[in-house]
């Protein structure tokens, strides 16, 4: 009977041990053979390492142990920019694809990943239809066609505005799933800090518990002190020739434009043209700029500078995404500007194109 008992025992014990939560990863990439794969995820502003596997004539499997939630990670091929992105969680998932076109590799076997995909199919008529006025816009500024340039940024305005209001819907609606937080962090920049704050009350105990949206929450303190009626905080960064230059030594003209950009920011440069001709239009009359780079290389920087004719005071600690402006005046996403007026009191915030055109004319009409 003892015996019996024991071998009861080992059973459960090897039972318990089989079901306890995993994952594993198995991949078959064509053109991978004898290439380092990693599992990688960001984590307080660096990469970290989940896990590696090295694949055999396009195969690789990594196992590994229980994760606390679903989070969505990137499989990186070697040293090299060749990636995907999908959520890693307690299952068997599998990634099929080529390594020449990694990004659009298919992924199965994760539930959470399975929603994503449903969410990025609900968005693809308004994707779809961005990526082409993207390209008729390219064509546009090649031709020097302002009148189609208007006519597609106006277009592009608007589908913009549509997919917010369904990533908006359903954060709203998906309280409880794991792929909200990332959809809430993408469109956080968007947002007005107190309708941040709501949606983030609104969360499902769970979800709320989790460091994404912890972080979302100190941004909410953040920009409640960058938001509108707010005096905009001082800051102190080299220009090109690595003089100092403060944002309080600037603010004085009737209104200044802190404008958060990049050299590799292809909205950016997209939208410098419209900065230009605001600035050449209002400057004599008391509009200046005040521009933040967020490069890494100084020449990259100083060229797009003369390449883009942005003829007003540029600073820059080309520290990248941990620029010490961006982050003080919770910058996540660029290009992202404040329009400050004679007193340094922000009186308008992320206003492009048209939108800032007609701010600024508004304004100094009144003065």
């Amino acid at each position: 009977m003892k015996k019996s008992i024991n071998l009861l025992l080992v059973i459960l014990i090897l039972a318990s041990c089989k079901s306890k939560p995993h994952y594993t990863v198995t991949g078959k990439i064509a053109g991978s053979d004898s290439i380092m794969f990693y599992l990688q995820k960001r984590d307080a502003g660096k990469t970290v390492t989940i896990d590696s596997a090295i694949s055999q004539k396009g195969t690789f499997i990594i196992k590994g142990g229980a994760v606390a939630y679903p989070e969505m990670i990137q499989l990186v091929a070697g040293n090299t920019r060749k990636r995907t992105a999908f959520y890693l969680e307690n299952s068997e998932i599998s990634i099929t694809g080529s390594l020449d076109s990694l990004f659009s590799a298919k992924i199965s076997g994760s539930k959470t990943q399975d929603q994503y995909n449903a969410f990025i199919e609900s968005n693809k008529p308004l994707s779809d239809a961005y990526s082409k006025l993207y390209e008729e816009y390219r064509v546009a500024r090649r031709a020097n066609n302002p009148v189609q340039i208007a006519s597609i940024e106006r277009e592009a305005d608007s589908i913009q505005k549509e997919m917010m209001k369904l990533q908006r819907k359903f954060v709203k609606d998906n309280p409880a799933s794991y792929i909200t937080p990332n959809i809430l962090a993408s469109i956080s920049s968007e947002m007005e800090p107190q309708d941040l704050e709501s949606a983030i009350k609104e969360l499902d105990t769970t979800i709320a518990a989790l460091p994404q949206i912890k972080l979302l929450k100190e941004r909410v303190i953040a920009m409640k002190a960058v938001s509108e009626g707010q005096k905009a905080p001082d800051f102190t960064m080299n220009d090109p020739e690595d003089k100092p230059v403060s944002l309080s030594s600037k603010i004085g003209p009737k209104l200044l434009l802190i404008d958060f950009w990049a050299s590799w920011c292809g909205p950016c440069r997209q939208e410098n043209p419209n900065v230009v001709k605001v600035y050449n239009e209002f400057h004599k009359k008391g509009f200046d700029i005040f521009g933040v780079s967020l490069d890494q290389k100084k020449e990259d920087w100083i060229k797009a500078i003369s390449d883009d004719k942005l003829t007003w005071t540029h600073v820059s600690d080309l520290k990248y995404w941990g620029n010490d402006a961006a982050r003080l005046y919770a910058v996540n996403a660029i290009p992202a500007n404040f329009l400050l007026d004679d007193k340094g009191i922000i009186v308008g915030r992320n206003l492009r194109g048209d939108d800032l055109y007609n701010k600024v004319k508004e304004i100094l009409d009144k003065k």
